[in-house]
């Protein structure tokens, strides 16, 4: 398994940037913009190949995070994502969003901290019976 992201809601993409890149002397890495999916991410590390940071900004939220919502997942990179879900079931963890795409999963942890899940490489042909269990709960 290897480290790879926290993941961070922001409200403003200019403080938040003046903050992390100005301030603390992070790289902006990559910056992907989904116009279907309405947000912006922007990963930033200390130099390239180093674990990031993921900045995402939704852009239709204009009101805080309540609750801690601002901080979202710690993410890691699995070699085989079904082998390694199937691992974490038979030892007791729930998979709240199962890989169906053979991509991405999430779990959380004892205090609640969503962790993604990401397949190493592209995402391995769709496959039961991931491919048709549902959602549980919050990820």
């Amino acid at each position: 398994m290897k480290y790879l992201h926290a993941m961070v809601r922001v409200l403003d993409i200019e403080k938040s940037l003046d903050f992390y890149v100005n301030k603390l002397g992070l790289q902006e890495i990559s910056r992907k913009d989904n116009e279907k999916g309405r947000f912006t991410l922007i990963f930033l590390a200390t130099s390239p190949g180093q674990p990031m940071i993921e900045l995402t900004y939704n852009w239709d939220q204009t009101q805080p995070y309540p609750g801690g919502r601002n901080f979202g997942h710690l993410a890691f990179e699995v070699e085989h994502i079904y082998d390694f879900c199937a691992k974490l079931q038979a030892s007791g963890i729930t998979i709240l969003r199962p890989p169906r795409d053979g991509r991405m999963a999430f779990i959380r942890s004892p205090d609640e901290i969503s962790i993604e899940l990401l397949q190493k490489g592209e995402a391995l042909p769709l496959q039961e019976p991931w491919l048709s269990m549902p959602n549980i709960g919050e990820w």
